[in-house]
């Protein structure tokens, strides 16, 4: 099987690196990639948001799989373009990644599927913003409706900087605050049958003690001791499967990775967001724990023949992910910075630890940051505390000037704080 993969971040080198390992795949291509996915896949050229281009280059390469990593793309169309030259696609429409694309019509698709969330106030005027404001109260939850790239989502208890942040969008989703935990969890579907993957949780802040700025993400683990076991059978009736079959009453099957971003509140399971991709960084941790090879999984979801899959397979280990930013992350990032210590960790911690790139680029023979996060270290272990050891063992390997990255990723799940 010829697979290619759009996009270039730690997402992507996690599902180019998991697809290497495919038996199946006999050729492996990513557009436009990055430095580290260059390791296992061949790159190709391609604006990523240009879905006939795409189509184009899928078709040249003989592709039996297109597989679109990116949210923008997805929203742009890219998988439709793919689709119409005939050639399968992991991934939403365009009119169905509006999932993601638009808060409002996310909370719209909820409300007729039933599907448990916070009340929220869609807004477009100064003052339907205040009045919502005040209708929840402090701590203010603002979301710009469209694609923010991980930034559009303000939480706050200042009510000037949640109105600044409201002005400044379009429309905006004004929504309560949910208490509790926030879990991750994935659901490969065809638009009819949904297989959920196994859960995990993420570091939205920037800073230990989720302190700081919301970012795009700092670190992630799995599995979850503390969720209940029965969690995801749960998620999988009230959210993940209403959801789809709505979206397949109103035309738009949704075919491809379902996020439902999830708190787990005092009143119950409560949906905070849907992404129609995987989501960055639990893709890192998530997919090192898959045992069942992943090319045929994406193949039937794209060709509608998911049922056909055999019941997926996990390791029983556990991942830790740790995300190391650029200088001045989330805010205006540094980039050019030459990285050092890759080869240290392929060296001394492979297997069990190691590098996905994100925002990096080759100059030479050096390799340099360009973007705000620069790499995920990943590693697996016996338990969350040995791959949270395994995983800063290596992350102390990399030298990149002005980096910072979070201490604390996985360490109260671990029972270390």
């Amino acid at each position: 099987m010829k697979v290619l993969v759009i996009g270039g971040g730690a997402r992507e080198h996690a599902l180019c690196r998991s697809l290497s390992l495919d038996p199946d795949v006999s050729a492996l291509y990513c557009a436009p990639g990055n430095a580290g996915i260059a390791e296992v896949a061949e790159l190709r050229p391609v604006d990523a948001l240009d879905g006939a281009a795409v189509a184009a280059l899928a078709t040249e390469l003989g592709a039996d799989l297109v597989v679109v990593g990116p949210e923008a793309p997805l929203v742009a169309g890219v998988g439709d373009a793919v689709r119409a030259a005939g050639i399968p696609v992991f991934g939403p429409s365009a009119e169905a990644a509006q999932l993601e694309g638009s808060k409002a019509f996310a909370k719209d698709v909820m409300a007729a599927a039933g599907v448990p969330t916070a009340r929220s106030y869609v807004c477009t005027t100064p003052e339907e913003v205040d009045a919502a404001l005040d209708a929840f109260g402090a701590p203010y939850v603002v979301k710009d409706d469209g694609l923010a790239a991980g930034k559009g989502v303000v939480v706050t208890e200042d009510i000037e900087a949640a109105r600044a942040h409201a002005l400044a969008c379009d429309r905006v989703v004004i929504e309560e605050y949910l208490d509790g935990p926030e879990v991750s969890l994935f659901a490969i579907t065809d638009g009819v049958t949904v297989v959920p993957l196994q859960p995990a949780q993420d570091f939205k802040r920037a800073l230990d003690g989720d302190q700081g700025p919301n970012t795009g993400g700092m670190g992630a683990y799995s599995p979850l001791p503390w969720a209940d076991p029965k969690l995801v059978d749960e998620v999988m009736e009230l959210v993940l499967q209403p959801t789809v079959d709505e979206l397949r009453r109103r035309g738009t099957p949704f075919s491809g990775l379902l996020y439902a971003g999830l708190a787990i509140t005092s009143r119950g399971t409560r949906v905070i967001e849907f992404n129609a991709r995987f989501g960055d960084p639990e893709t890192q941790v998530v997919l090192a724990r898959l045992r069942t090879p992943l090319a045929s999984v994406l193949l039937n979801a794209a060709n509608g023949t998911l049922a056909d899959e055999p019941p997926l397979v996990w390791r029983d280990d556990a991942a830790v992910t740790v995300v190391i930013a650029s200088h001045n992350y989330p805010d205006t990032p540094r980039t050019g910075d030459p990285i050092e210590g890759l080869a240290e960790v392929a060296a001394e911690d492979a297997p069990d630890a190691y590098v996905l790139h994100a925002g990096t680029r080759r100059e030479g023979d050096a390799v340099v940051s360009a973007g705000g996060r620069v790499l995920s270290v990943t590693a697996t272990g016996s338990d969350l505390a040995q791959a949270r050891e395994k995983a800063y063992t290596a992350v102390a390997r990399i030298r990149l000037d002005g980096s910072q990255h979070r201490t604390d990723i996985a360490a109260k799940a671990a029972g270390l704080g």
